[in-house]
C-alpha cells in the first residue's frame, strides 16, 4: 500500500447528489469492510447525513481493538456511528421505510436493508455466477451465513437484490443487481437444493485457501471508526498500525 487515501469515488457520489438536488438522510453501512476504506465520515461531513451500521459492530470493535492494541481511548460501544440497528428496526426515508435485516455470517455485524421491493445485501451474496462471501474473518461463520441467505430468499422471488461487489467471469460485464429468483435457481454456492452441511463444507474448504485481503489492515482500522482517520499526531499526520503475526 502506498499510504495515500483518495476521495474520487466519494466525490462522484457527491456530484450525483448535487446534480439531482437530493437530501441525504442516511449513510447505510452493511458491515465494516475489510478491503477498502469507507467514505462514510467524509460524506457525512459534506451532506449532514447520519451513519448507520448493525449493532454487531461493537463485537467487531472489541476484536480489532485487541488486534491493533487501541487501548482504553478507543470506545467499543459503536459510538463512532450515529445509529446502531438490529433486526427488524426501521428507518424513515421520505415516504419510504427502510427495514433492517440482520444477515450475519460473512461478518458478525452484517446487515441488509430492505426498501420496497429492493434489498441491499452487502457481501452476504454476490451475483449468482460468483456465489457467496468468505466466512473466515473474526465473527464470521458459514452455517450462520447459510441461514442468513435463506432469510433473504424468503423475501420472495420478485425481490430485487443489490450486491456490494462483483467479480465477473470473462465475457460478462459487472452488475450490481439480480433477483431472489435468480439466486435461488442459479447461485453456484447457494441454490435451493444445496443443504447446510454441503455449503459449510464447501465454504470452509474454500476459505482455507484464501489469502487475507491486501487492504485489510488499513481498512479495518478506519472502518471501525466509521471512516474517521486516527487522531493526527503532533506533526499533523494520522498513522495506522501494522501488527505483526496477528492475522
Amino acid at each position: 500500500a502506498a499510504g495515500r487515501t483518495g476521495r474520487a469515488g466519494a466525490d462522484r457520489l457527491l456530484q450525483a447528489v448535487q446534480e439531482r438536488s437530493l437530501d441525504v438522510a442516511w449513510i447505510l453501512e452493511t458491515h465494516a469492510h475489510a478491503d477498502h476504506l469507507t467514505a462514510a465520515h467524509y460524506l457525512k461531513n459534506q451532506l449532514g447525513a447520519a451513519v448507520v451500521i448493525g449493532a454487531g459492530i461493537c463485537k467487531v470493535q472489541e476484536t480489532f481493538a485487541r488486534v491493533f492494541h487501541l487501548g482504553q481511548g478507543f470506545p467499543v460501544d459503536g459510538s463512532q456511528f450515529d445509529r446502531l440497528v438490529a433486526d427488524g428496526d426501521t428507518l424513515a426515508l421520505g415516504d419510504l421505510t427502510i427495514r433492517v435485516l440482520a444477515t450475519p455470517g460473512h461478518t458478525g455485524d452484517s446487515v441488509s436493508y430492505l426498501i420496497g421491493d429492493a434489498v441491499f445485501v452487502g457481501d452476504t451474496l454476490f451475483q449468482p455466477d460468483v456465489g457467496s462471501a468468505r466466512c473466515d474473518f473474526p465473527g464470521g461463520d458459514a452455517a450462520t451465513l447459510y441461514e442468513s441467505v435463506r432469510k433473504l430468499y424468503a423475501l420472495g422471488d420478485a425481490t430485487r437484490m443489490f450486491v456490494c461487489h462483483d467479480y465477473p467471469p470473462a465475457g460478462r460485464e459487472a452488475r450490481c443487481e439480480t433477483t431472489v429468483a435468480a439466486q435461488r435457481s442459479g447461485n453456484v454456492h447457494l441454490r435451493d437444493e444445496v443443504d447446510l452441511d454441503a455449503f459449510v463444507d464447501m465454504r470452509t474448504t474454500r476459505d482455507a485457501g484464501l489469502a487475507m485481503p491486501k487492504l485489510i489492515l488499513p481498512s479495518i482500522q478506519v472502518n471501525i471508526r466509521a471512516g474517521e482517520l486516527p487522531v493526527p499526531e503532533d506533526n499533523g499526520v494520522s498513522y495506522l498500525k501494522l501488527p505483526l503475526d496477528m492475522l
